[in-house]
């Protein structure tokens, strides 16, 4: 249906419209593109002044390292073919898998066999594909010109990040991280999110105005209240191990006390603390949108009232979740202080690990290497919004029209 004249946008509006995404596009859009594309050259075309230069990586090409136009076209292909199989099959999918009807697991299911299908197909699959259709265009003489290459890429860096520096121990420290963050705020905050929005009390609002209050302080103030306890904390706990009848049981768990530095269970309750006042008002908000009739009616119907939460509410409240999920898990992915601080060398998670690719002297291959580390943190954020998009989509919506 066409949009009528009157309630068409102004042409000014759609210019300044146009003109901020633009800007956007130049920002922040571009720089992410343009590191990339580095990432995948040798040094000597990835440092050049020449943009050109930088795109078409002769010296790449020159070392038999590049792609062809069909090379080109294929992974478009496959992009977008996973992208369009994750929008459309993830939920189903999630809904099949899992197990005993508990969805959050099997979203987390349809997440690893998707990673992991991608791993399969664009690392080992795809090229072994492409290099035979290589060699057979070669042969024929109209399509050869197809199969030549004409722009240098490697990807010998991500192998040397990834394999070489061992960079997957901290990819696996940040999965522990941020599925321990997400999980435990997400169990909390829907309960209490729940609970908060079908109370009349005043008390709560206040509670939650205190709980913001301090979800806005800096994190540099937070660690320089949690890094004196979880630097002494074996020194503090040891007067329980010295006492006579407690400290023989506790000599049965551990010889000596525990110290919470470098572990990762004590950084997730670290951020969890952090990232939960925030959590609860956002699915406070959420559940305020459901009609308080359908508690009533699932209590009518036999159920208590927890039954009524899970059974009836959550199934509604889905979206909502998904987005709050979102947030938590960028609060911990994404955490540079708290991780860094707090965690040793050996519990490092991705972001603080990066940084210490950059601090260093280092070559102008290091440097390229600490580049591909940073692209490659990027992936599980677009695996995340290609499975999840429309309960994002559908979560910071809901509300938005009412009646």
């Amino acid at each position: 249906m066409e949009p009528t004249r009157a309630s068409r946008p102004p042409l000014t509006l759609r210019l300044t419209t146009i003109g901020f995404l633009a800007v956007w596009m130049v920002v922040a859009a571009f720089p992410l593109a343009w590191v990339a594309i580095m990432s995948f050259k040798l040094p000597l075309d990835a440092f050049s002044g020449a943009p050109l230069t930088v795109i078409f990586g002769p010296a790449t090409l020159r070392a038999g390292l590049g792609l062809s136009l069909l090379d080109i076209v294929l992974y478009a292909v496959a992009l977008v073919a996973a992208w369009r199989v994750g929008a459309r099959r993830a939920a189903r999918l999630a809904g099949t898998l899992a197990p005993g009807g508990v969805r959050p697991l099997g979203w987390c299911l349809v997440g690893f066999l998707y990673a992991l299908g991608a791993i399969v197909v664009f690392g080992a699959l795809l090229p072994a594909v492409l290099r035979g259709l290589d060699a057979a265009l070669s042969a024929v003489p109209v399509l050869d010109a197809l199969a030549v290459p004409f722009i240098g890429a490697t990807g010998e860096h991500y192998r040397a990040v990834w394999v070489g520096h061992e960079f997957y121990r901290n990819f696996i420290n940040s999965l522990i991280v941020t599925a321990g963050v997400v999980t435990i705020s997400l169990s909390v905050g829907t309960l209490a999110g729940y609970a908060l929005a079908r109370t009349g009390s005043a008390l709560a609002f206040w509670l939650l105005i205190g709980a913001l209050v301090f979800r806005a302080l800096p994190h540099s103030v937070l660690v320089a209240g949690y890094l004196p306890a979880f630097i002494g904390s074996r020194d503090w706990l040891q007067p329980a191990w010295d006492a006579p009848i407690i400290g023989s049981l506790l000599h049965l768990v551990a010889d000596v006390p525990p110290t919470l530095y470098g572990k990762p269970w004590a950084i997730i309750f670290v951020l969890v603390s952090i990232n939960q006042p925030f959590t609860i008002w956002m699915l406070r908000s959420f559940f305020r949108g459901v009609p308080a009739e359908l508690d009533e009616a699932a209590r009518v119907d036999g159920c208590s009232h927890l039954e009524a939460f899970y059974r009836v509410i959550m199934p509604v409240m889905w979206p909502g979740v998904v987005t709050a999920g979102l947030f938590s898990f960028l609060l911990a992915y994404n955490d540079y202080l708290v991780c860094a601080l707090l965690l040793d060398a050996q519990s490092q998670t991705m972001v603080p690990a990066i940084t210490g690719f950059f601090n260093r002297e280092t070559t102008s291959t290091d440097q390229i290497e600490a580049v591909a580390a940073a692209v490659s943190i990027t992936a599980p954020l677009f695996l995340l919004v290609m499975v999840f998009q429309r309960q994002i989509v559908s979560g910071l919506t809901s509300g938005a029209v009412k009646g």
